[in-house]
């Protein structure tokens, strides 16, 4: 169970995790294995079978398996210290300093009781200072730690001179400790330095992104207060011109506040026309948008069978919103290492697939994803919004695991007499809601007329069903004559506006 646990771990972790977590590891390895091959072989043949030098032999692979330890936890705060992430306490190498020195101690002793010789004693004394090397290099810069290696090897080299080792195996100790020391410096430090790099990369990554979103608010921001600004400030003086119109009794009053009606509908068109450009999504750019967000992140992005570009603008704009939220969760969760996004065209519907691979285990954090929703059940606010976006045009939505390890997201859109379709609901959608963009709302005093009053204009000189009729402003104009752009006096008891 621990086994498993631990692969499900490894397989939620990120890239950029797995990466640096495969470094660490590696690291920590290290000094396990040059302890097992250079403190374990010489038991073979270079020490001497005798009860001391053998007890001396054991104390000393004893005292590095306590390096190893010690070098292991202190490894992960030498890590982060050289990412620059936290600070390393100076006091945590008392210990594996005092150990080094008590392993150079006990290999002065056994080579002055003549318990190791040849090669044996040259590869204790390269594993004896590496345990705590492997530590010291990530926490000093190369010029220093190079000065430091020189000093370990002058001390080793020292030690075994006292203890009465002369001739060429004394001399072969220098190149040894300098090799141990060199060996970790090329392959710690430059894994330790790749991986800073990394992350700093995946730092600029989200910074990136971030800014992206800060920008396209600012330009939303922008365009609203270009609609809204002028438009507002123009309601406000002809409200406080009709206010003092209607403080004097003038009726150009009535005239001021047809105005003051026109333009905030005019205003609250440009305001949705606003929205609906910054939300609509579009078919073609999204498909072109998501094969080349993925190539970047490294993911091979197919897109197969066409991008729909004959397909009525409803169904693109939803299909498109479809390959949106199914490429950000692409790169969101998972491993993936391909993505095929296929598009499939008939008289009758739209079918939209998009399946990629590397599928991670089914968290509570990433159960609401497309791309991780293994349970049907599975209802995040990205499913639950393309299906009101696809049900709007009596679509569907499948998403879930596939065969062969992929996870499948398949959207369908009925197409027949589409375009014919939306054009017939939009009329309606117009007649029942008085107008559609503008003729929702009603002002003060004001009544919707859905059918039209007796002797009123024919319905071709308005919008289909768009009129609001404010009672009591008779007396504004002629009947069926416009007073302003896009308002005009009706013959009934009030003004009627035309859509145009």
């Amino acid at each position: 169970m621990r086994l498993r646990g631990w692969h499900r771990s490894w397989q939620e972790r990120g890239k950029m995790e797995r990466i640096d977590q495969y470094s660490r590891f590696t690291i920590c390895a290290m000094p396990w294995l040059f302890t097992l091959a250079w403190q374990g072989a010489p038991f073979d043949h270079d020490i001497r079978h005798e009860p001391l030098p053998l007890a001396l032999g054991v104390a000393l692979l004893l005292v590095s398996v306590a390096q190893c330890v010690l070098s292991n936890r202190n490894l992960s705060v030498a890590y982060e210290h050289y990412l620059g992430t936290s600070v390393f306490p100076g006091r945590r190498l008392l210990a594996p300093v005092v150990l080094m020195l008590v392993a150079v101690g006990l290999l002065a002793t056994l080579t002055g009781v003549d318990g190791v010789h040849g090669s044996g004693l040259l590869l204790m004394a390269l594993n004896a200072p590496m345990a705590l090397v492997i530590t010291r290099v990530l926490l000093v810069p190369v010029r220093r730690f190079v000065i430091e290696s020189l000093c370990l090897t002058l001390l080793t080299t020292g030690a075994l001179a006292a203890s009465g080792l002369r001739g060429g195996t004394l001399a072969g100790v220098v190149p040894c400790t300098l090799f141990g020391c060199v060996l970790v410096l090329i392959s710690v430090r430059p894994s330790a330095w790749s991986m800073s790099v990394m992350w700093q990369a995946e730092q600029a990554r989200d910074i990136q992104a971030r800014l992206a979103v800060a920008e396209e608010r600012l330009r939303f921001g922008r365009d609203m207060h270009d609609v809204m600004g002028r438009n507002l400030a123009v309601i406000a003086l002809k409200s406080e011109l009709a206010v003092e119109l209607a403080q004097r009794g003038r009726p150009e009053a009535v005239d001021q506040m047809v105005e003051v009606q026109r333009i905030a509908r005019a205003s609250q068109q440009e305001v949705r026309d606003v929205v609906r450009g910054y939300r609509e999504a579009s078919l073609i750019t999204e498909l072109a948008g998501a094969q080349g967000v993925l190539s970047a992140a490294g993911i091979e992005c197919v897109v197969s069978d066409g991008t729909g570009e004959r397909l009525p603008a409803p169904v693109q704009a939803a299909l498109g919103w479809v390959v949106r939220e199914a490429a950000t969760n692409v790169l969101r969760h998972g491993d993936p290492r391909r993505c095929v996004i296929r598009l499939e065209t008939t008289a009758d519907s739209a079918v939209l697939h998009v399946e990629n691979d590397g599928v991670t285990a089914q968290s509570p954090s990433t159960a609401t994803s497309p791309s991780t929703a293994a349970a049907p059940d599975a209802q995040g606010s990205g499913l639950a919004g393309l299906r009101e976006r696809l049900g709007a045009l009596d679509g569907s939505l499948e998403a879930g695991p596939a065969q062969g390890g992929l996870f499948r997201l398949t959207a369908t859109v009925p197409l027949g007499d589409r375009e014919e379709a939306d054009g017939t609901d939009d009329l309606a959608g117009r007649s029942r809601g008085g107008g559609g963009g503008g003729g929702g709302e009603t002002v003060p005093g004001a009544a919707v007329r859905g059918a039209r009053a007796p002797g009123a204009r024919a319905p071709e000189a308005t919008a289909p069903g768009a009129g609001v009729s404010g009672a009591g402003v008779s007396g504004a104009g002629r009947p069926g004559s416009v007073v302003s752009p896009g308002v005009m006096v009706g013959p009934g008891p009030g003004l009627v506006e035309g859509r145009r």
